[in-house]
């Protein structure tokens, strides 16, 4: 997910040391060291807590779309109100580091809590089997983050587990509702989970926590190069059997940062990913195709100025999450994929302790060859506006303003908006 920890008053900086650990060991916010100084254990984390106000589009004139991301109203209402997490659950992360023979060596545990009643068990998808957000309920622990890694400056880096992906990495680790709530997502439902969709699903897809081996070159002029091969993972919306793979998934990033002047800093990233999805529709028949994604994305930090540009295209990968609706799945062939693309831009500028930021994103999906789908997505698209003020150098308080809309490929659209103020802790 992640570049972040740079600014004293950027909230995202204290968000960045739990998420990037995919490239390098952070800074804790405590550093414990053995008697003899050989190894250093350390601590970092987050709590956020927002209230989540969204006003749905109403019961009357909503329109089903498969894929939408725009809330809709109920015969109760259209309006929700919900205390929550935000795009970020909260975050414990413990890390544990020593040098041996020269080869730095580093072991990460990643523990992520929520507060929303679930009685589902996961922070996310809920067990469906009763009323969840209920008296006499608990909140989800997600452990997503478990991995370690060992290199040095001149042989590079191996980093072997679980933790964040390469494709669409930079783009959410570089949002700025990250320590706040962007989209709503669940929480503007009965039965909100423990994260929102910040930008999830309007411009990027997500990246996800992925098991994988990867090795990261080591830094050339301000370049490097990470190639690896993850746990490939299942589709979401494929009807048949998933079957074994044969093959591991592929994933590579390049990245380049170019100081400029001193202020002044030019970074770019370009990532890929590719996995084969198998599956078998009887005893005796099955299907397969391959999902690819590609993304470039650029940032240039001018002092107090930082503007953000991305861009990806898929083809078979779908939209929101990692192969949701990138084919039809109904045990077709591989030209029954769907392509899908989409972009994000965003400012931000800090005044002093408060930064001002607005960002505009929209993902887009297109129907297979031959398909005729009317309810089908067609775009989910975003714009959010936000304060964010450094109340101390731990603690942001911030307020956020989205606008949310889903349009199908024919039977029109949705819209909706969304208000939310909260509290952002690291440490």
């Amino acid at each position: 997910m992640k570049r972040i920890r740079s600014a004293q008053h950027d909230s995202r900086a204290y968000v960045a040391g739990l998420l990037l650990a995919v490239l390098a060991a952070p800074a804790a916010a405590l550093d414990l060291k053995t008697s003899d100084g050989a190894w250093t254990f350390s601590l970092d984390g987050n709590v956020n807590v927002h209230y989540i106000f969204s006003s749905c589009q109403s019961r009357s004139n909503a329109v089903t779309i498969e894929g939408g991301l725009t809330c809709t109203g109920t015969a109760s209402g259209s309006s929700v109100s919900n205390i929550g997490n935000g795009l970020l659950p909260a975050a414990f992360t413990f890390g544990v580091s020593t040098t041996q023979d020269g080869i730095d060596l580093s072991a990460h545990l990643g523990l992520y809590p929520g507060i929303a009643t679930n009685d589902g068990g996961s922070p996310n998808l809920q067990s469906g089997n009763g009323p969840t957000n209920s008296a006499l309920g608990t909140t989800g622990l997600d452990v997503r983050q478990v991995y370690m890694t060992f290199g040095n400056k001149e042989m590079g880096t191996f980093t072997l587990g679980r933790n964040i992906g390469l494709f669409g990495a930079d783009v959410i680790l570089n949002d700025m509702t990250l320590p706040g709530v962007g989209a709503p997502g669940s929480a503007a439902g009965a039965s909100p989970s423990n994260t929102t969709l910040g930008g999830i699903g309007f411009g990027y897809i997500y990246t996800d926590w992925l098991a994988q081996i990867d090795y990261t070159t080591p830094d050339i002029s301000g370049f490097n190069l990470t190639v690896g091969i993850f746990d490939p993972v299942n589709s979401l919306t494929d009807a048949a059997t998933p079957a074994g793979k044969s093959a591991p998934g592929f994933h590579a990033k390049a990245t380049y940062t170019m100081p400029i002047v001193q202020g002044t800093k030019l970074y770019l990233s370009a990532a890929l990913l590719s996995q084969k999805q198998n599956f078998n529709t009887s005893a005796t028949t099955s299907y397969s195709y391959t999902g690819t994604g590609i993304d470039v994305f650029a940032r240039l930090d001018i002092t107090d100025l930082e503007l953000i540009a991305y861009y990806y295209h898929g083809d078979g990968l779908g939209t929101t999450a990692l192969f949701n609706l990138g084919s039809l799945g109904a045990g077709l062939n591989a030209d029954q994929t769907r392509t899908s693309d989409g972009f994000l831009a965003q400012a931000t500028y800090k005044l002093g302790q408060l930064k001002l930021g607005v960002n505009y994103g929209e993902s887009r999906l297109d129907q297979a060859s031959g398909e005729v789908n009317p309810g089908l997505l067609s775009k989910n698209k975003k714009l959010t506006a936000g304060l964010y003020y450094s109340l101390t150098k731990n603690l942001t308080l911030l307020a956020e303003y989205s606008d949310v809309k889903s349009d199908s490929q024919s039977i029109g659209g949705n819209s909706a908006n969304t208000f939310n103020v909260g509290a952002f802790l690291g440490f």
